[in-house]
């Protein structure tokens, strides 16, 4: 059974830091690869990150984040984190990871083209 079980999420005041953690079972991240995503409260789910299975584990950024956020992955403890620095309000909402096949065409922000999702896990951006 495919698990994705995200965690790391908190309250933190505006310019603060958090490291977000998805952990797999049951699916080797080292063949998929995974994004995060966020919804705020009455938005619709966007993209934020993405990190390809491959060893050069090329990476991408939506252009709100870029520079603020880093996504790297521990294949050994079939994790992956997404650093968030520089946090800011309009970052709050419930964070997700999801993991498509490495196979799988298409731009990484189709959530669509995601198979396995976790729970999520919520951010709050708030002084």
């Amino acid at each position: 059974q495919v698990q994705l079980v995200e965690s790391g999420g908190g309250l933190v005041q505006p310019g603060g830091s958090l490291r977000l953690t998805c952990a797999a079972s049951g699916l080797a991240l080292n063949t998929y690869n995974i994004g995060w995503f966020r919804q705020a409260p009455g938005k619709e789910r966007e993209s934020v990150s993405y990190i390809l299975s491959s060893a050069d584990g090329n990476t991408a950024y939506a252009d709100s984040v870029k520079d603020r956020f880093t996504v790297s992955s521990d294949n050994a403890k079939n994790v992956v984190y997404l650093q968030m620095n520089s946090l800011k309000s309009e970052d709050t909402g419930v964070y997700y990871c999801a993991a498509r096949t490495h196979l799988t065409g298409g731009h990484w922000a189709t959530k669509g083209s995601y198979a396995y999702w976790g729970q999520g896990t919520q951010v709050t951006v708030s002084s």
